[in-house]
Order: structure tokens, then C-alpha cells, then sequence
């Protein structure tokens, strides 16, 4: 199986400004080629889950049944497009909670890989954001930071590649697709 986990905000649609939140479905709005970027992702073999930090519902800002119903619009818009996330983690803590899920911390990491039966080298982490990318960086995945979103601030890890959005990133695994498929030249002498 091959697995990418996806960043949310700023990787799959427009970032929230400043301290807001994606606290309603409609303010949930793709980024331009996003949802194609994902269909191609999946027609080349991938799946693709997102892990996202929901720091709103630790604040009481929305519900549950309010991030299902957004979630819930990004499944549809996908299906619309030909693609799909097979599954969404969160972590629902605040930023002053003491857990183990909230990335930077690696535990939604962790549970996606436990759940798909996964080493965590062969995960490709994408995002536009280092806490995105230190969880991954903190399990051993090969990391991919996109240029889609605010620039990136923190403590960016080493990565692996950088691509401008995640339609570059799906171009990307494409070109990799089609190296591997290319047959060797073999000379006789």
C-alpha cells in the first residue's frame, strides 16, 4: 500500500487568516487544482488520508457535528472531482493541552500508521507547515512541504522535496510513477 498524509489547511484548501478557523463548511474552500491534485494522487496508486490539528473544538469555537459536516463537503467535492481521502484524524485539543496528537507531536502520525500497517519510512508527509512536517519528521517519514500556504515559520525540518502546490506534488509522483515503469536498457554483447 502506498500511503500520503495530507495536511489540511493550506495544503487542500485556502489557509484561514491570521488566528481564525475553518469553523463552518462554507469556509471551507478549495485551493485552485486541489482536489484534481488528489484525484491524480489516487489514479496513480496512492492513498491519501489527512491529519489536522481542530484546535477550535478544544476552544468551544465549533462542535464535532460541525467538522463532520466539513469534512463531510470535502468528500463530496472530491468524489466530484475523482478522487477521495480514505480517512481524516484530528486532534480536537487546544494548544495548551497536554497530548500526544496535536503535531507537532507525532501521535495522529502514529495512529495512521498503526491503522494502515504501515512502516513509517515508507509514509510520504505532505504539507505546507513545519508542525505538519516535524510530526512526520518525528516518525521517520520522507517529507514533502508545499508552497501553497503562508510561508512556512517554526522549526522546518530537513525535507525531502519541495513542490509549489500539491498539483506539483502530484506531478511529481507521476514522473516518479513513469521512471519506475520505464524497462531497463539492456546491451549484449
Amino acid at each position: 500500500m502506498k500511503l500520503v498524509i495530507l495536511d489540511r489547511d493550506g495544503t487542500l484548501n485556502v489557509p484561514p487568516a491570521g488566528d481564525d478557523f475553518v469553523a463552518t463548511p462554507d469556509d471551507w474552500q478549495p485551493l485552485p487544482g486541489a482536489l484534481e491534485a488528489v484525484a491524480r494522487i489516487n489514479r496513480l496508486g496512492w492513498h491519501a488520508v489527512v491529519a489536522t490539528n481542530q484546535p477550535g473544538l478544544g476552544r468551544g469555537l465549533f462542535d464535532v457535528a460541525t467538522l463532520n459536516a466539513v469534512h463531510a463537503k470535502i468528500h463530496r467535492l472530491l468524489s466530484a472531482a475523482g478522487g477521495r481521502i480514505d480517512a481524516v484524524f484530528y486532534c480536537p485539543h487546544a494548544p495548551g493541552e497536554a497530548c500526544s496528537c496535536r503535531k507537532p507531536a507525532p501521535g495522529l502520525f502514529e495512529q495512521i500508521c498503526e491503522r494502515y500497517g504501515l512502516a513509517p519510512a515508507e509514509v510520504l508527509v505532505v504539507g505546507d507547515n513545519a508542525d505538519h512536517l516535524q510530526a512526520g519528521a518525528a516518525i521517520g517519514a520522507q517529507l514533502h512541504l508545499l508552497r501553497s500556504g503562508a510561508e512556512p515559520s517554526g522549526d522546518m525540518p530537513p525535507v525531502l522535496r519541495t513542490h509549489q502546490d500539491l498539483s506539483a506534488f502530484a506531478d511529481y509522483l507521476a514522473r516518479e510513477a513513469e521512471s519506475d515503469a520505464e524497462p531497463a536498457m539492456v546491451q549484449i554483447a
